[in-house]
C-alpha cells in the first residue's frame, strides 16, 4: 500500500523517477540532500545533521565515504545505534564536488542563520514540492523513498541482506524484510523456473 497522509510504505522509485524528481529541486544544496539519500539509503533525519568533517576530506575534496555518527542516526529500541562509513559512489562524488558548502558553518546543510543544520521538515518540503512538480504526488512518495529504493537497488543488484544491513543499520533481517518490495516480474520469473 503506497504512503497516503503518513500511512502505508513509502514508495520504491525507480532511476528515471529520481531524475525527474531531482530536475525539479532549484538549489544545489537540496539536489545533494536528495543525491546522499538516494546513494546511501540513510535516513533524512541523520542526512540534514551531517556536518561538513563528515563528508570532505578537504576544502572541496569528497572523503571517500560518508561518515554518519552514531548520535545521528536512528536509535534501536534499545537504545543503541552504530556509526557508519557508506562508500561514495562515483556520481555522488561529482554532485559533492560541485556544492560548495558555507564556510562560517560546521553544518553540510545549514540553515539561514548557520549555527544549525536545516530542520527535517523544511527539507521534507522542499521534496514534496519536487515531488509535485514532477507529477508523482500520487504515487506516495516520502524521504523514506530513497531509503527503499536504495535498498531494493542494493538487493536486485544481487548484494547479500548481510551487506545491506551494514548500511541500514538493522541487526537482523526481521527489521530489513520489510524494506523489500518484490515486483511481478520478478515472481513470473520465479515461476518461469519450475
Amino acid at each position: 500500500m503506497p504512503k497516503i497522509n503518513r500511512k502505508g510504505k513509502a514508495a520504491v522509485i525507480t532511476n528515471v523517477e529520481y531524475s525527474k524528481i531531482r530536475q525539479q529541486i532549484r538549489t544545489n544544496k537540496y539536489k545533494l540532500l536528495l543525491d546522499i539519500g538516494w546513494f546511501t539509503g540513510e535516513r533524512w533525519g541523520a542526512l540534514v545533521q551531517l556536518k561538513i568533517a563528515d563528508v570532505y576530506s578537504e576544502p572541496g575534496i569528497a572523503s571517500l565515504d560518508i561518515i554518519f555518527p552514531a548520535i545521528i542516526r536512528k536509535h534501536r529500541p534499545d537504545g543503541t545505534a552504530d556509526t557508519t562509513e557508506i562508500p561514495v559512489h562515483e556520481i555522488l562524488k561529482e554532485s559533492l564536488e560541485r556544492y560548495e558548502p558555507k564556510t562560517n558553518s560546521e553544518w553540510l546543510f545549514p540553515s539561514r542563520c548557520g549555527t544549525k543544520p536545516i530542520c527535517w521538515k523544511n527539507a521534507y518540503n522542499i521534496l514534496m514540492a519536487a515531488v509535485e512538480r514532477a507529477g508523482y504526488e500520487a504515487k506516495g512518495i516520502s524521504t523514506h523513498s530513497m531509503r527503499r529504493s536504495f535498498v531494493n537497488r542494493l538487493r536486485k543488484s544481487g548484494i547479500t541482506k548481510e551487506i545491506i544491513r551494514t548500511f541500514t543499520g538493522h541487526l537482523d533481517n526481521k527489521g530489513l524484510d520489510p524494506y523489500f518490495e518484490i515486483e511481478m516480474d520478478e515472481r513470473r520469473g520465479a515461476i518461469a523456473t519450475l
